[in-house]
């Protein structure tokens, strides 16, 4: 038997090997893994990070809703996170373990009548991945609702205060240090369930009907590089909805996504994100900087 695979599987989590993370990833791109690691509880992810600390490389992935893939196979391991998804309520506060689907939460804040995260309901992926990238949408950021972040840092779990994850547009402190999330501490206002279902709905809707959720995508591909600046609707001025490389094409619903329509490759949405940013340079004298995580030859972008 695979050694690695041995120590990875004594560790309290489940291992797959050579598996493909297009399986894995919304937009249906990823080449396969050696190992791809599930840890059932927080205790089997720490023993995994400890184990792998030890010279051998490995990425941390949530969901793969914002994750964009090299199709060639990858030369270091994937633990992913989506079993760690308890969430305890006492109160107003609300402790939420990394792997937790955005969307299950949201419905646990509505049943609690807990208001304030309405804007998320429909975002795709994990609290680990929002609070990593500091997500957000119609005005709303994951970042004012946290309190504190555990973390896994340098083989032990810590907490950081709120002052001390440098939130930002689309931006934290984890985009720049080595730490990997496992639970968020966050707090809530008391609510009214149906108003807060009401809200929750009406976000709903408005994504329905103006983003391409029913096709694979990795969501909104680029970051606004200022607040007065839309990007769909610039992109849409410069005629490119529905522009088409391969298999990748900026979306026809809304221009700020680029969607795979059937057998897109790596490359395919490389190459169209490398033509819409130049397009946009060449019109607005803009540069767009792109909100999707990419792991090319063995890093993250």
């Amino acid at each position: 038997m695979d050694k690695l695979f041995a120590d990875l599987y004594k560790t309290g989590c489940d291992v797959r090997m050579f598996e493909r993370l297009s399986c894995h990833t919304s937009i249906k791109i990823g080449g396969r893994v050696r190992y791809l690691v599930l840890p059932n509880d927080i205790v089997s992810l720490e023993n995994a990070v400890e184990l792998l600390s030890r010279n051998i490389p490995f990425q941390i992935m949530g969901l793969g809703t914002n994750l964009l893939i090299q199709d060639e196979d990858l030369e270091f391991v994937v633990l992913k996170t989506e079993r760690l998804s308890q969430i305890k309520i006492e109160g107003e506060r609300v402790v939420v373990e990394s792997g937790t689907p955005l969307k299950r939460l949201c419905l646990m804040l509505m049943e609690a009548e807990l208001e304030g995260l309405e804007f998320a309901y429909g975002i795709p992926g994990s609290i680990g991945g929002a609070v990593y990238m500091n997500a957000g949408a119609y005005g709303g950021e994951i970042g004012e609702f946290v309190e504190a972040v555990e973390v896994l840092k340098e083989g032990k779990r810590c907490w950081l205060s709120k002052n001390e994850l440098s939130f930002g547009y689309r931006d934290s402190v984890f985009k720049r240090e080595k730490m990997i999330i496992t639970r968020v501490a966050m707090r809530f206002r008391r609510g009214r369930k149906e108003l807060i279902k009401k809200r929750m709905d009406d976000f709903l809707k408005r994504r329905l009907e103006k983003q391409p959720i029913d096709l694979p995508s990795a969501g909104s591909v680029f970051k606004r590089p200022r607040s007065d600046f839309y990007v769909g609707r610039a992109i849409e001025s410069l005629g490119l909805k529905g522009y088409r490389i391969g298999g990748a094409q900026v979306s026809k619903k809304h221009a700020g996504f680029i969607v795979n329509v059937g057998s897109a490759t790596f490359k395919d949405v490389i190459q169209l994100i490398d033509f819409v940013r130049k397009r946009v340079k060449g019109k607005y004298g803009v540069d767009l900087e792109t909100e999707v995580e990419i792991w090319w030859n063995g890093e993250r972008l």
